[in-house]
């Protein structure tokens, strides 16, 4: 196998793959990417065993072949390689050798046997469609936050991914939860998707996929079945094993009676969380809303640093309440907030508390109160 490509072409493959590759692995394979090279261009190829990423990359391909090298070594090569470099990649079968030459440099690396490599069975998908980058990087990105990190409760370690009744009709829904907070984002359904089998997309996936979103206009093909689920673009496919368990039945936490209502600079008030809580103690990072007619009052009281407090002029028309929340919940879904207003609906001190943009209700979020 010899080929040539340029360093950025090489380098953007040789990242995505060594990203998926696990650090810590008793299988020196996995620790691979496997480099497929053809006339018509070089797939690189790695895998965890629960997730699967083939890159393809245009390169002037003299010999055709495959072999297996270290993921991790080849992208740190890559990376300090000068910028604009070719890139020449030789294997020497007979020496279980692959060499990297770009201008003085030269590398030989140690390789494996292609033949050891894992490869992830091809699945028959339950529903094939196709959505815009920019719709699912809006669905992930806006409920992942709520992942749960509790590996004993390991199906709430991703992103539900399913086809549910909204107001509106149908809709294609991401739900996140992690029993303090939980985030609930709609989109069209697509063509296609109507029978989609409801998958747990897992944490890792949602993060390695994020990198497949970048362009708003590009169109992802996205295939899903009971056990896997694949996203893929021209250049880029990404499979992945979803979480084998049940998601729990989520509408029963989303409150449909909350009906004291905060509207508020979504901006604003998340600079203001920050603030206060500065000084709130690590373990806690309590922050207490105070809400009278047209007026929110945070504070923070903690006897081992001090105390906070701030003051924002907001709409709000309701009886007198207090309610205490962890400072990180509240930012972290205050700063989903793509449009100028943040609406609040509360019940009281002690019930979850409802958040969605303005008038829109697509994006929902929900958040427990703490005692304060």
């Amino acid at each position: 196998m010899k080929f040539s490509m340029e360093r950025a072409t090489l380098l953007k493959a040789v990242s995505q793959a060594q990203s998926v590759v696990e650090r810590r692995n008793t299988i020196p394979i996995l620790a691979n990417v496997l480099i497929e090279a053809e006339k018509e261009g070089v797939q690189f190829r790695a895998t965890d065993l629960d997730i699967e990423v083939v890159d393809k990359a245009v390169a002037q391909v003299e010999r055709a072949g495959a072999t297996t090298v270290s993921a991790v070594l080849l992208h740190e090569i890559v990376r300090k390689l000068p910028d604009g470099a070719l890139v020449t990649l030789t294997e020497d079968t007979a020496a279980g050798r692959l060499t990297v030459e770009a201008g003085r440099s030269n590398f030989s690396l140690a390789t494996l046997p292609k033949e050891d490599f894992p490869v992830m069975a091809s699945a028959e998908y339950a529903a094939n469609f196709s959505a815009k980058a920019g719709t699912l990087r809006r669905l992930f990105d806006k409920s992942k936050f709520a992942i749960s990190t509790e590996e004993t409760r390991y199906y709430l370690n991703g992103v539900y991914m399913h086809i549910a009744e909204a107001e509106d009709g149908r809709a294609l829904r991401c739900v996140a939860t992690d029993g303090h907070r939980l985030a609930r984002i709609d989109a069209e359904v697509p063509a296609g998707a109507e029978d989609m089998p409801g998958v747990i997309v897992p944490r890792k996936t949602v993060g390695e996929l994020r990198k497949l979103l970048d362009d708003d206009d590009t169109d992802i093909a996205v295939s899903v079945s009971e056990t896997k689920v694949r996203f893929a673009t021209p250049d880029l496919t990404l499979t992945s094993k979803v979480i084998d368990g049940t998601f729990p039945d989520y509408s029963r936490v989303i409150p449909q009676n909350n009906t004291k209502r905060l509207e508020v600079d979504a901006t604003e008030f998340a600079k203001a969380v920050d603030r206060v809580a500065t000084v709130s103690s690590e373990r806690s990072r309590a922050v207490k809303l105070q809400l009278d007619e047209d007026r929110l009052v945070l504070s923070v009281n903690a006897p081992d640093s001090g105390n906070a407090e701030e003051e924002l002029a907001v709409a709000y028309g309701d009886d007198r309440l207090e309610i205490g929340f962890n400072a990180k919940y509240l930012l972290e879904i205050a700063s989903q907030v793509d449009r100028e207003n943040a609406v609040f609906l509360f019940n009281s001190s002690g019930d979850p508390t409802l958040m969605r943009e303005g008038s829109d209700t697509s994006a929902v979020y929900v958040v427990m109160p703490m005692r304060v």
